[in-house]
């Protein structure tokens, strides 16, 4: 199974726009436009990568004498002046637990940057067999390259808590998973003990990331997968995400932010993706929905999941055919360039954001739109159309 920070979120018009818009009440009529001045671009990046987020500018102006202007922009710039115009995407003060982070080029830790450039201190759970590896590479700087913000700070970790996220409770761990010496040392790392111990530490948090998922037989079509691997797959990586979210839910703040990563094998046919891996991410995307409407009716928390597209991470090389995901992606998708990691994460702390108020039950695709393609069009039967290819 796999901090306070100064940054600038920007949403900036591509181009000019009026929409119109009738209150229901009043007779005040809104007009939504572009401010063509604005120009700033500031990007959220790591050491390798380097994404951003156009800043989106919205006017909105009375029919009466006395004309509001307001300005839209997501920003977060900890320990400067804020612009007074400007609505701030400042995650200071709030607090994220991301469960599955073991290393430092997954999608886990790009999120966990990402929340914390927006000001926000994060919280992970570990492996419990990755977790001395884990935090014995943070402690000897290994993995301060990557822990750069984008104001030149680093990354800081409040703390790390062991966590193996197919175990509800101490009674559902079996006796030969107690004498594992790889769990030797370690204690409360069941679901509910990691909740219990980030309330008595923090009492509350404000974000919870599900990136963390499991199958022993990826690799075997489906027709070969054996009922116990079929089982671990969607325990660990679909049901993980049901009960964490169980057991940390009485600890989130309302308006809170649920998050979790899937893969688009759960709509289309991804040959090698097996093991009944395929099969796990579309009952996570399905509970996704359920879960949003339980816990927004009862927490008003929203619950959203992330189609990533693929990345060259340790957990994917697992799969053994990363390297040729990314390269069919990239002849294929409409954006033909390599998924960065920070792009996941950027959108994940849009989603943990106030900004995102009004989305939940919501599948979001961060893939270079590879999804919305019904066709491979590097195909030798399209060798005679005029595809069109990104400029040389």
């Amino acid at each position: 199974m796999a901090v306070a920070a100064a940054c600038s979120l920007q949403l900036t018009a591509a181009r000019p726009s009026i929409i119109p818009a009738r209150r229901v009440l009043g007779q005040a009529v809104g007009r939504v436009g572009s401010d063509p001045n604005a120009a700033s671009w500031i990007k959220l990046s790591s050491a390798c990568h380097t994404s951003s987020l156009q800043l989106f500018q919205c006017n909105f102006m009375s029919s009466s004498a006395k004309t509001e202007r307001i300005v839209t922009k997501a920003m977060s710039e900890a320990g400067e002046k804020q612009s007074s115009s400007g609505l701030s995407l400042n995650l200071k003060g709030k607090r994220a637990f991301i469960a599955g982070v073991a290393d430092d080029n997954g999608y886990g830790w790009a999120i966990a940057k990402s929340l914390a450039a927006a000001g926000a201190e994060i919280l992970v759970g570990t492996w419990v067999p990755a977790l001395n590896i884990f935090e014995t590479s943070l402690r000897r700087g290994k993995f301060d390259e990557s822990r750069v913000l984008p104001d030149g700070s680093l990354l800081e970790i409040t703390k790390v808590y062991p966590l193996d996220a197919v175990y509800d409770n101490p009674e559902d761990v079996p006796e030969d998973v107690k004498a594992n010496k790889r769990y030797a040392g370690s204690s409360n790392w069941t679901v509910k003990e990691v909740a219990e111990s980030v309330k008595e530490d923090f009492g509350s948090i404000d974000v919870l990331v599900h990136s963390l998922a499991n199958g022993p037989e990826v690799t075997k079509p489906l027709l070969e997968t054996s009922r116990k691997g079929y089982l671990a797959a969607i325990s660990a990586s679909s049901y993980s995400y049901v009960s964490l979210l169980k057991h940390f839910l009485p600890i989130m703040k309302p308006g809170g932010s649920s998050i979790s990563l899937t893969y688009i094998a759960s709509e289309k046919i991804i040959p090698g993706y097996g093991g009944g891996m395929s099969s796990a991410k579309a009952a996570l995307e399905s509970d996704t929905r359920v879960l949003a409407f339980e816990a927004g009716r009862k927490h008003k928390v929203r619950v959203n999941t992330i189609s990533a597209g693929p990345l060259r991470s340790r957990a994917a090389k697992a799969i053994g055919f990363i390297d040729m995901m990314i390269d069919y992606s990239l002849a294929n998708a409409p954006l033909q360039k390599e998924l960065s990691a920070d792009e996941v994460g950027n959108t994940a702390t849009f989603l943990a954001s106030p900004l995102a108020s009004a989305i939940t039950g919501a599948v979001i695709y961060v893939d270079n739109g590879l999804n919305a393609m019904g066709v491979g069009v590097d195909s030798p039967i399209f060798k005679d159309l005029d595809i069109p290819k990104a400029n040389a």
